[in-house]
């Protein structure tokens, strides 16, 4: 706090003509401000010697942008719109000397007041989630290169092939306009493996338990109905089942069986991603599903103490132990 303060106090000064002040105390080269009120709260600015920025604390990222969290918990709860507005004038002016090329701002619910202010110096709105938006503003050359948020939603389905009698788990939502046979599946949660989500939403709709064992195919469609206008990926992946009785989630299926794989791929009742699917699956049952699977294999990223997961076809084995 005692940091934060210090660069406050300037502005501060140049405040107190609009704000509740009680008195200035001069005692060689500190200068207190006592009782000085931003709202309800007190807050007390102190300015220590030695003092030569007031600027915003900020992160600098690889890209040479900064980033700046204004839910620190150093940073004042009550300071003024005034207070805030000079400070983020002379932290960008700072930030363009340094070369800067970005500000990436955080700003909670709490203190949505300087997100006003933050668009009066340029900042626009970047996204958004919980309790905090953030905000951003380019200050390189030429038009913003700044990426976009998030453009695709993730959705992952399980077909759950039970290899000795030729069967597939498959739901009829409750909520649909049409109740075509399906494979049950969700939207994958933040952070969350593509395999995990299936396994779980697999669970989760029908009781039956199973594990991972390829990704099958990804459909991509934008402006996806309920996506607030983001794209959606929609990747079904091939499961084995660990269990077999069925007892799925009346509140998101209507039904649910182990449906023939035969009947699936030529039934109306269906949608067409599903029947290409069932055609895919036989195929697998009948030649071997290394001829449709994209298996996964998990291997280091380039950032030191990170893992990906990379899908494809399998390798034949001498090219494999060469790589």
């Amino acid at each position: 706090m005692a940091t934060l303060t210090r660069k406050l106090l300037p502005l501060v000064r140049n405040a107190l003509s609009n704000q509740t002040r009680r008195a200035y105390a001069h005692t060689g080269s500190t200068t207190a401000v006592r009782a000085f009120t931003c709202s309800a709260n007190r807050l007390q600015l102190q300015n220590e010697h030695g003092t030569n920025a007031h600027v915003l604390t900020g992160k600098v990222d690889r890209f040479g942008g900064v980033t700046v969290n204004l839910g620190d918990s150093d940073f004042p709860s009550d300071i003024s719109e005034g207070v805030f507005s000079n400070l983020l004038r002379d932290s960008l002016a700072q930030w363009r000397t340094e070369g800067r090329v970005a500000v990436w701002l955080h700003v909670p619910i709490s203190l949505s007041r300087c997100a006003a202010e933050a668009s009066a110096h340029g900042f626009t709105y970047h996204h958004a989630k919980q309790d905090q938006a953030i905000l951003a503003l380019w200050l390189g050359d030429g038009q913003s290169r700044l990426p976009g948020f998030a453009t695709h939603q993730i959705g992952v389905a399980g077909a759950v092939v039970d290899e000795s009698n030729g069967k597939v788990l498959v739901v009829q939502d409750k909520n649909k306009t049409v109740n075509a046979w399906k494979f049950p599946g969700g939207l994958s949660d933040p952070g969350e493996n593509i395999g995990t989500t299936a396994v779980r939403e697999v669970f989760e709709e029908t009781g039956v338990r199973s594990e991972f064992k390829s990704l099958l195919s990804v459909r991509q469609q934008h402006n996806h109905p309920g996506a607030f206008g983001m794209s959606d990926m929609y990747i079904i992946c091939r499961l084995s089942p660990l269990t077999y009785d069925i007892n799925f989630c009346t509140q998101e299926c209507l039904r649910c069986e182990w449906l023939e794989l035969t009947e699936l791929a030529k039934t109306n009742a269906t949608t067409p991603i599903t029947s290409r699917l069932a055609r895919l699956l036989l195929h697998g049952l009948n030649q071997g599903f290394n001829k449709i699977d994209l298996a996964m294999e998990e291997l280091p990223a380039v950032y030191s103490g990170r893992f990906y997961q990379l899908y494809h076809r399998e390798l034949p084995p001498v090219l494999k132990h060469n790589a």
